[in-house]
Parts: C-alpha cells; sequence; structure tokens
C-alpha cells in the first residue's frame, strides 16, 4: 500500500471533498482524484463516495482512513524526534589538533556541520599530539585529533582507560624534492638513495620518526633545518637547500611550484584519529563531529 497514497486519502476525508484536499495539497484536483483512484484500484474497493456535497468515506474507507491517521502520528513523530535531535546538536565542542588537520580536514568538517547541525559550534586549539592529549586529560579540550606514526607504539589510554580513539584513518608520507632533481624522474625511490641529502625536519615526534625511518634504511639524515612550518619547510626545498617528509595533509593546502612530490619506499604512513573521554562517547555533540570528520576525510 502506498503510503502517500494513504496521506492524500485521509487529507480527502478529513476535508470533505476532493478540491477542498486539493487546495490544502496545493495540487489540482484531477491529480489528488487520480492518486484516491489508484488507491481504490490498489485495494480492489470503492473507499469514498463520490456526490455534489463532497466526498465521504465508505466501511472500507473508515478501515483504511484509521490506517491512514496511524501513518501520519508515525510521520509526525519522526519529525519531532528528528527535530529534537537537531536541538540537541547545540552549543560547543572544544577540539585540539595538530597544524595541518587544522588547515585542512578540520575546517572542511566545520563546513559540513555548517549545513548539517547549524547549532554546533567548534572551537580550535592548535596543538601537537602530545599537548592536545594533555589538554583533554585536564578538561580543557573535550576532544583532540591527533596523528601517529605507523612506526610508533599505541599510546595508553589515560587514567584508567578513560580514553577511546576513534580512527579516522592513514596519511601517506611523501618525499619533497627540488624541482629537476636528480631523482625526481625515477619510477621508484628508496629513503637509502638520499643518504647524502641534507634534510629538513619538523616537530619532534615527525622529526622522530624522520630518524627511525633513516636508521632502517641505513643512514643517519643530515637535519640542517628544523621548522614546524610546512610553507618554510617548501620554500627550503624549492631552494635546494634540503630534501624533506611532508605528510599528505600537508601538501594538499598549499605546494609550492618549487617543489616535486614523490612516493619513497620506507617512509611509512601515520594514523589519524579522534581521541576523547568514554564517557562523551555517546553525547550527541561529540557524534555529531565525528560524522562530520569522517565526511571531510574523504
Amino acid at each position: 500500500m502506498d503510503a502517500k497514497r494513504l496521506l492524500i486519502f485521509g487529507t480527502v476525508v478529513r476535508a470533505g471533498s476532493l478540491a477542498a484536499a486539493a487546495r490544502e495539497l496545493g495540487w489540482t484536483q484531477p491529480a489528488v482524484s487520480q492518486h484516491v483512484r489508484a488507491l481504490e484500484r490498489e485495494l480492489r474497493v470503492p473507499l469514498i463516495v463520490r456526490s455534489a456535497h463532497g466526498a465521504v468515506a465508505t466501511e472500507a474507507g473508515l478501515v483504511v482512513l484509521e490506517h491512514a491517521n496511524a501513518v501520519a502520528a508515525r510521520l509526525r513523530a519522526a519529525d519531532a524526534e528528528v527535530a529534537a535531535i537537531a536541538d540537541s546538536l547545540a552549543g560547543s565542542v572544544r577540539l585540539a589538533t595538530f597544524p595541518t588537520a587544522g588547515a585542512t580536514l578540520v575546517p572542511a568538517a566545520m563546513q559540513v556541520m555548517t549545513g548539517r547541525t547549524p547549532g554546533l559550534e567548534v572551537r580550535l586549539t592548535d596543538a601537537e599530539p602530545a599537548q592536545a592529549l594533555a589538554l583533554l586529560e585536564l578538561g580543557q579540550v573535550d576532544a583532540a585529533l591527533v596523528f601517529r606514526y605507523d612506526d610508533e607504539p599505541a599510546r595508553p589510554g589515560g587514567a584508567a582507560g578513560s580514553l577511546v580513539e576513534h580512527p579516522l584513518g592513514d596519511e601517506a608520507i611523501r618525499l619533497v624534492l627540488p624541482a629537476g632533481h636528480r631523482l625526481a624522474g625515477r619510477t621508484s625511490i628508496q629513503l637509502a638513495d638520499l643518504a647524502d641529502e641534507r634534510w629538513v625536519g619538523g616537530c619532534v615526534q615527525c622529526s622522530e620518526h624522520l630518524l627511525r625511518v633513516c636508521a632502517r634504511a641505513g643512514f643517519t639524515p643530515d637535519v640542517r633545518h628544523s621548522t614546524d612550518d610546512y610553507v618554510i619547510v617548501q620554500s627550503l626545498v624549492a631552494q635546494g637547500l634540503a630534501v624533506a617528509l611532508l605528510p599528505e595533509l600537508a601538501l594538499r593546502s598549499v605546494l609550492n611550484p618549487g617543489v616535486e612530490v614523490r612516493d619513497v619506499v620506507g617512509a611509512g604512513s601515520r594514523r589519524l584519529a579522534v581521541t576523547h573521554h568514554a564517557d562523551a562517547a555517546g553525547t550527541p555533540a561529540l557524534r555529531g563531529l565525528l560524522a562530520a570528520l569522517g565526511v571531510a576525510g574523504r
């Protein structure tokens, strides 16, 4: 039984005529009549008696009307429940995030939330993963968007396992070379091929990863520069002063025309995740944020 036709039939009986129902629905009278006749054909029984004075439900029509009213009531209840959920997604969520996600993934998620949950505001704090988790433990933020390299051990789950992780996916680590570099034309680059290069290091966590992957490749990198600013990193590389390993997100928002980006064997990847307190997992605000980050990360 077609639910739309049921609702139209209910409107006809309540309004008392096809013409009155058409005015209420904003349709033409023939269109309303067509839906009622289609429902009668489907059920193989007359549902209304038409006359110059209006339309009255038959005995079978009264039975159908009861179900039509029930369907309408369920739809109103569904609307009310959805509206309540939307209303509950109000207020603010305090999010600590590392800079590259703060420049790319998070603004995209905030844009998603503007359309889906306009009552929910994200308040952003810029922090590297260790600091972000400390802020979370202290209750100064509600969630921390962090990363962990694939060769790093899993982090402890806070006091008595109070913190939980919501994975967002893996991010590739790419090699950034000066334009025209001797290795840029290769189809496959090994880290060992870069043993004699000068390097730019990044944050503490990033620099430690660089040292680990280079050690596995059999050399210690000659780190000449150190900066957390990926724009500076790319500028140094573009001038031929060094090479660097950068995460995919760092290359998404800004790409210096003087650099070339290549895959390199052995550079690894890093996993992105939102960490939050376990007792906050079911809150509508946090669910809204996680859903938006999932959409933005696709």
